[in-house]
């Protein structure tokens, strides 16, 4: 008995460090939906980027200098979302819900309500005036930063790469002149994330030149897979754990 019950807690431990939410894999799919995103909004969406709030509190700076009141709400309603995004992040993570027995936890819950505000995004046409698109994705987006923000034993974000950038760079650095691997395999990750915030940005911009607005449905079939993970990955590992259990028994 005490022999089984040490086994579960190694096999807790163990779940730990290969959370879904942490994993390579959905920092492949999340970088992705954040590169599309930027290049959708640039494309067809009045030539803004809505991931990173940076360049919106410089316009919001010069808007107030030239005391245009319009272009600095403008600047500033984009910011306020993304702020509202991390307090609704924040509060979904405060909910404990053990009734619901597909969003079984606050990652799930919160890629769903991004998968439903940019399925109905994709419903909007062009025509209409863009911050009623840019605001909603910058509210996701901060969504998306503030709850996956550790990629294994590392910070970095889905939706930035200036960061990841600055990460890999010195883990490489650091690698070369320590000869230490787990470093270099650290830049390595940083690397494959920025890759496919590439890769996102390329298939945003070709998708909207040729589809439109409703070209942000991809970006939802990728967060729809996302949330797939977490219940394949699940599968995986209360199988291997009883598995496991059942040979030490």
């Amino acid at each position: 008995m005490i022999t089984k019950d040490i086994h579960i807690n190694a096999i807790k431990k163990m779940h730990i460090h290969t959370k879904t939410s942490e994993s390579v894999r959905l920092g492949i799919l999340l970088a992705i939906v954040g590169g599309f995103l930027d290049a959708y909004t640039f494309v067809c969406r009045g030539e803004v980027f809505a991931n990173a709030q940076t360049g919106n509190l410089v316009l919001l700076g010069i808007a107030l200098t030239k005391r245009n009141s319009v272009q600095a709400i403008t600047a500033l309603l984009p910011i306020l979302a993304f702020v509202l995004g991390v307090i609704f992040t924040e509060r979904i993570k405060d909910i404990k819900v053990p009734s619901m027995t597909f969003a079984t936890n606050a990652e799930r819950i919160i890629l769903i309500s991004e998968i439903i505000v940019l399925f109905i995004i994709g419903f909007i046409p062009t025509t209409v005036p863009h911050i009623f698109v840019t605001v909603p994705i910058s509210f996701v987006s901060s969504v998306q930063i503030a709850s996956f923000g550790k990629l294994i034993d590392s910070p970095y974000s889905t939706a930035m790469c200036t960061g990841n950038l600055r990460s890999a760079s010195q883990a490489a650095y650091k690698a070369f002149i320590e000869k230490d691997k787990k470093l270099a395999l650290k830049s390595i990750r940083y690397l494959v994330i920025i890759f496919f915030f590439i890769v996102g940005a390329y298939l945003g911009g070709i998708l909207t030149l040729h589809v439109g607005g409703k070209s942000i449905w991809f970006a939802v079939v990728i967060l729809i897979i996302s949330v797939g993970l977490f219940s394949v990955d699940k599968y995986i590992f209360d199988h291997r754990s009883k598995e496991q259990i059942t040979n030490e028994t």
